[in-house]
């Protein structure tokens, strides 16, 4: 089973920045995608970014776009997510997930990822 563990969450103020990372048990050469997704209290899961496993190709939702930036190590087998002039909104608990093949369902949903990390709380105070 693939395990995915985030890390670097936290509490920043508004305007400041965290990178998130998403360590995986195995190659991550072996994954088509990966994503970003939080969970804000009483919200939906909502996508943030994805970034395609080869050739890096990324996408990001509007409300992230300019702020926000994904990438990966295939060497490390890790995928981060830089997070700038981070305001309260933001705040919510992050997750990284992992497509193992593409198929027709949009990247920007859930149920597309085949697995999820456990979360981290990122939390932006005003």
């Amino acid at each position: 089973q693939v395990q995915l563990v985030e890390s670097g969450g936290g509490l920043v103020q508004t305007g400041g920045s965290l990178r998130l990372s998403c360590a995986a048990s195995e190659r991550t050469s072996s994954f088509y995608a990966m994503g970003w997704f939080r969970q804000a209290p009483g919200k939906e899961r909502e996508f943030v970014a994805r970034i395609r496993w080869s050739g890096g190709s990324t996408s990001y939702a509007d409300s992230v776009k300019a702020r926000f930036t994904i990438s990966r190590d295939n060497a490390k087998n890790t995928g981060y997510l830089q997070m700038n002039s981070l305001k309260p909104e933001d705040t919510a608990v992050y997750y990284c997930a992992a497509r193992r093949q593409y198929g027709s369902m949009s990247y920007t949903l859930p149920a597309a990822y085949d697995y999820w990390g456990q979360g981290t709380q990122v939390t932006v105070s005003s």
